[in-house]
């Protein structure tokens, strides 16, 4: 596989592009963006070239540039997670942790879990580790600040998103074997009580 800077110069200067179309419309900047997705979700951003975008969207490689400027650019517009804890956040406060740790280890080994964990291995890129403290802020802290009662409610929403964030790593990211081979009840039961004590107060 070329290196991410080899794949990008040849898609710059629209090197060997084979049979993919060397012109593109809405619909094929779209199916780009839907590949990039699906394969930043899956592999990450160092394993994803825009080679392979270009041909699984059937591009030419030069229009992925041309378009969105560069991979990196490509990984922060595709890689978003807002709305993945709306509902859960919206509901009762008063098993709110319960939820939220249920949520993590039942319903969210998913795309949004898979955006995650693509975005935490490219954070030492400084844009990708500000798109993920922005997606974070806006995800988590931003709906659960306005609902806490009591005081300190954005220092706590900032304490409750570090212990999701943390699990969603732990179990996704590194996968620590203790923890992805525990019974579900047993993480919501414990966990969930740790994050119920912050949303309290």
């Amino acid at each position: 596989m070329p290196t991410r800077d080899a794949d990008a110069a040849q898609a710059a200067t629209g090197a060997d592009p084979g049979p993919a179309k060397a012109n593109g419309t809405q619909a094929h900047r779209q199916q780009v963006q839907a590949v990039a997705t699906e394969l930043f979700a899956a592999q990450g951003f160092a394993a994803t070239g825009v080679r392979e975008i270009a041909a699984r969207a059937g591009v030419d490689p030069a229009l992925v540039i041309r378009w969105f400027g560069s991979k990196e650019k490509l990984f922060l517009r595709t890689m978003t997670m807002p709305d993945t804890f709306t509902a859960v956040i919206a509901g009762p406060l008063d098993d709110l942790g319960r939820r939220l740790v249920d949520f993590l280890v039942q319903r969210t080994r998913n795309e949004a879990t898979h955006v995650f964990a693509a975005l935490l291995r490219a954070s030492d890129r400084p844009t990708v580790q500000v798109h993920l403290r922005e997606a974070v802020d806006e995800m988590i802290v931003a709906n659960l600040a306005q609902r806490l009662p009591g005081t300190s409610t954005d220092l706590r929403s900032r304490l409750i998103s570090a212990q999701v964030t943390g699990l969603m790593a732990a179990l996704h990211v590194v996968q620590d074997p203790g923890l992805v081979s525990a019974p579900a009840e047993e993480l919501v039961a414990y966990y969930g009580r740790a994050i119920q004590l912050l949303v309290d107060g």
